[in-house]
């Protein structure tokens, strides 16, 4: 062998160890940042779960009746400018005509992801219903530790209950709603503004009276994380959400997010509500329960739960495919509930 040959041998080596390295480097770096941080598991959900949600608002578009008033981007917290909300209204409103019953939408995304842009064509749809539909953002995790999202969903009631006139909103009947994250935000909501003691556990004092409060609709949510499986890919997700959401990895420890499983704190003054969740939903037990609690306290509730056998199975945030036949029959049994309870509210 020459010694051009061994040179350019050493030289593979040496390139090989140095890759070898880095390579190791990388996969260390990696196991540690997912062991010791949320931050890099957090944002690979946010990515397939943000594309997801635009596709899903995409699909709405066609459903969306020609008109809809919108206000876009409008902040509702003086403390934070950051946060806004959009409001929607039926397009073929009279000036003079009573004010709008009001849907308050968080959006889903597993509290880790989303915005209100995602669920902006449902809320269109609900407002060609009659009513006026404000879709509100808040700060997802782990940008925003548990409860501050709950913090900026009361402020957010404050404002739209404070500029009913300007926006000619009946601020006396307010229905909070959201899905999968977002419902488990619009029920600590409600919960806060009708348990003293709950608002209390949380440090947050009620921007409005219960009394204002007509009613929910809540899909596909988490109303009790201690009655959670974490075994499994999903599981993992699970504890993941929970870990950017607590802001610690050990959540089961964490002194206060106690206080987020709402289904062991609700009263029968909780608002009457409308709950659903597909057949096919790996948190449906979450919805059926909270359901039957709800019925055991002599709260008004309706629901649409579809039999385990039905075909084809319903996925997780199943209402807004509204391509399908559910999808539509969920919805209009949402709005003929929020009829009904406007008139004896």
């Amino acid at each position: 062998m020459n010694v051009y040959s061994v040179n350019n041998t050493h030289k593979r080596k040496n390139r090989f160890i140095k890759i070898t390295g880095i390579l190791l480097l990388l996969i260390l770096a990696g196991f540690l940042s997912f062991n010791f941080s949320p931050w890099p598991s957090t944002l690979l959900i946010r990515y397939a779960f943000n594309k997801e949600a635009v596709k899903m608002n995409a699909a709405l578009e066609k459903h969306v009746p020609p008109g809809i008033k919108e206000m876009k981007d409008i902040p509702y917290d003086p403390l934070d400018q950051s946060v806004m909300l959009d409001l929607y209204f039926p397009s073929n409103r009279e000036v003079d005509s009573p004010r709008l019953p009001l849907v308050v939408w968080f959006h889903g995304g597993g509290l880790i992801s989303g915005n209100k842009e995602q669920v902006g064509n449902y809320c269109k749809i609900l407002a060609a219903k009659g009513f006026a539909v404000a879709s509100v953002d808040y700060t997802i995790a782990p940008e925003a530790n548990y409860p501050i999202p709950i913090r900026q969903a009361n402020a957010a009631l404050a404002y739209l209950s404070s500029r009913a006139t300007d926006y000619s909103i009946n601020n006396t009947k307010i229905f909070l709603a959201g899905d999968s994250g977002g419902s488990m935000i619009a029920a600590q909501l409600a919960n806060l503004l009708s348990d003293k003691r709950y608002a209390d556990s949380l440090g947050i004092q009620p921007s409005i009276d219960r009394s204002a409060l007509a009613g929910m609709l809540l899909y596909c949510g988490i109303y009790d994380i201690s009655n959670l499986n974490l075994s499994g890919s999903f599981g993992q997700f699970l504890r993941t959400v929970l870990w950017a959401y607590g802001g610690r990895k050990d959540f089961e420890n964490h002194p206060s997010l106690h206080t987020a499983s709402v289904f062991n704190y609700i009263t029968n003054n909780f608002p009457p509500s409308f709950i659903s969740a597909g057949n096919n939903d790996p948190l449906l037990l979450q919805s059926t329960s909270l359901a039957r609690k709800l019925a055991v306290l002599q709260v008004p509730v309706d629901t649409v739960f579809y039999p385990a056998n039905f075909q084809p199975a319903l996925p997780h945030e199943y209402q807004f495919n509204l391509d399908i036949a559910p999808g539509q029959q969920v919805l209009d049994r949402a709005v003929l509930f929020m009829q009904q309870v406007v008139k004896q509210h």
